[in-house]
Protein backbone atom coordinates (compact mmCIF):
# COMPACT_ATOMS: atom_id res chain seq x y z
CA UNK A 1 0.00 0.00 0.00
CA UNK A 2 1.32 3.54 -0.64
CA UNK A 3 1.35 6.46 1.41
CA UNK A 4 -0.74 8.05 -1.05
CA UNK A 5 -3.43 5.26 -0.71
CA UNK A 6 -2.86 5.01 2.78
CA UNK A 7 -3.33 8.63 3.40
CA UNK A 8 -6.79 8.54 1.20
CA UNK A 9 -8.34 6.15 3.34
CA UNK A 10 -7.09 7.53 6.45
CA UNK A 11 -9.51 10.99 5.30
CA UNK A 12 -11.91 8.71 4.39
CA UNK A 13 -12.22 7.13 7.63
CA UNK A 14 -11.55 10.40 9.36
CA UNK A 15 -14.84 12.05 7.40
CA UNK A 16 -16.93 9.64 8.18
CA UNK A 17 -16.12 9.08 12.37
CA UNK A 18 -18.00 11.20 14.85
CA UNK A 19 -16.56 12.99 17.30
CA UNK A 20 -17.37 11.65 21.10
CA UNK A 21 -20.18 13.70 22.55
CA UNK A 22 -21.30 13.87 26.17
CA UNK A 23 -22.05 15.74 29.14
CA UNK A 24 -19.00 17.20 31.10
CA UNK A 25 -18.33 19.59 33.51
CA UNK A 26 -14.67 22.04 34.68
CA UNK A 27 -14.52 21.35 38.24
CA UNK A 28 -12.67 23.17 40.55
CA UNK A 29 -10.52 20.54 42.52
CA UNK A 30 -10.29 23.04 45.57
CA UNK A 31 -14.18 23.60 46.09
CA UNK A 32 -15.52 20.69 44.45
CA UNK A 33 -17.54 23.10 42.54
CA UNK A 34 -18.27 23.21 38.66
CA UNK A 35 -19.00 24.35 35.53
CA UNK A 36 -21.47 22.05 33.64
CA UNK A 37 -22.23 21.76 30.14
CA UNK A 38 -22.39 19.30 27.12
CA UNK A 39 -20.92 19.46 23.64
CA UNK A 40 -20.97 17.22 20.45
CA UNK A 41 -17.33 17.64 20.69
CA UNK A 42 -15.62 16.04 24.09
CA UNK A 43 -12.14 16.61 22.46
CA UNK A 44 -12.45 19.78 22.20
CA UNK A 45 -14.03 20.94 25.31
CA UNK A 46 -10.97 19.01 26.82
CA UNK A 47 -8.62 21.18 24.76
CA UNK A 48 -9.53 24.39 25.42
CA UNK A 49 -9.17 23.68 28.84
CA UNK A 50 -5.87 22.99 28.40
CA UNK A 51 -4.83 25.56 26.10
CA UNK A 52 -6.15 28.12 28.72
CA UNK A 53 -3.85 25.76 31.31
CA UNK A 54 -1.15 26.67 29.19
CA UNK A 55 -1.68 30.28 28.30
CA UNK A 56 -2.71 31.13 31.72
CA UNK A 57 -5.77 32.58 30.38
CA UNK A 58 -9.59 31.90 30.77
CA UNK A 59 -9.73 33.28 27.39
CA UNK A 60 -10.73 30.23 25.51
CA UNK A 61 -13.35 29.00 28.16
CA UNK A 62 -16.60 30.05 28.80
CA UNK A 63 -16.90 33.42 30.27
CA UNK A 64 -19.01 32.03 33.31
CA UNK A 65 -16.31 30.23 34.57
CA UNK A 66 -13.75 33.74 34.80
CA UNK A 67 -14.55 34.70 38.20
CA UNK A 68 -14.18 31.51 39.34
CA UNK A 69 -10.12 31.03 37.58
CA UNK A 70 -9.73 34.62 38.68
CA UNK A 71 -10.27 33.42 41.91
CA UNK A 72 -8.77 29.99 42.50
CA UNK A 73 -6.24 30.10 39.44
CA UNK A 74 -6.51 28.05 36.31
CA UNK A 75 -4.17 25.46 37.87
CA UNK A 76 -7.54 24.41 40.33
CA UNK A 77 -9.87 23.21 37.35
CA UNK A 78 -9.87 19.58 36.05
CA UNK A 79 -11.91 18.33 32.94
CA UNK A 80 -14.23 15.41 33.70
CA UNK A 81 -16.34 13.03 31.33
CA UNK A 82 -19.83 12.69 33.54
CA UNK A 83 -21.55 10.83 30.51
CA UNK A 84 -20.64 9.89 27.07
CA UNK A 85 -23.93 9.69 24.21
CA UNK A 86 -23.46 7.17 21.72
CA UNK A 87 -24.49 8.60 18.48
CA UNK A 88 -24.82 6.82 15.38
CA UNK A 89 -23.09 8.03 12.23
CA UNK A 90 -26.36 8.71 10.38
CA UNK A 91 -28.50 10.92 13.32
CA UNK A 92 -28.54 14.34 12.33
CA UNK A 93 -27.23 17.02 14.20
CA UNK A 94 -30.65 18.45 16.03
CA UNK A 95 -31.14 14.78 17.34
CA UNK A 96 -28.02 14.69 18.69
CA UNK A 97 -28.24 18.50 19.92
CA UNK A 98 -31.67 17.32 21.73
CA UNK A 99 -30.05 14.60 23.62
CA UNK A 100 -27.52 16.80 24.86
CA UNK A 101 -29.85 19.05 26.32
CA UNK A 102 -31.60 16.02 27.95
CA UNK A 103 -28.69 15.03 29.25
CA UNK A 104 -27.39 18.03 30.47
CA UNK A 105 -30.06 18.88 32.38
CA UNK A 106 -30.48 15.41 33.84
CA UNK A 107 -27.07 16.01 35.41
CA UNK A 108 -27.60 20.12 36.68
CA UNK A 109 -30.98 17.61 38.83
CA UNK A 110 -28.54 15.20 40.11
CA UNK A 111 -25.87 17.19 41.35
CA UNK A 112 -27.87 20.33 42.22
CA UNK A 113 -27.30 23.82 42.54
CA UNK A 114 -24.96 23.73 45.53
CA UNK A 115 -22.19 21.50 43.14
CA UNK A 116 -22.11 23.96 40.02
CA UNK A 117 -21.11 27.44 39.49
Amino acid sequence: MSDQTNRRELKAEYRESRPEAGVYRIVNTTTGRGFLASTSNLKSAQNRLEFARSTNSPGALDLRLKAAITEAGIASFEFEVLERLDVASDTPARKVAEDLATLEQLWREKLGPDALL
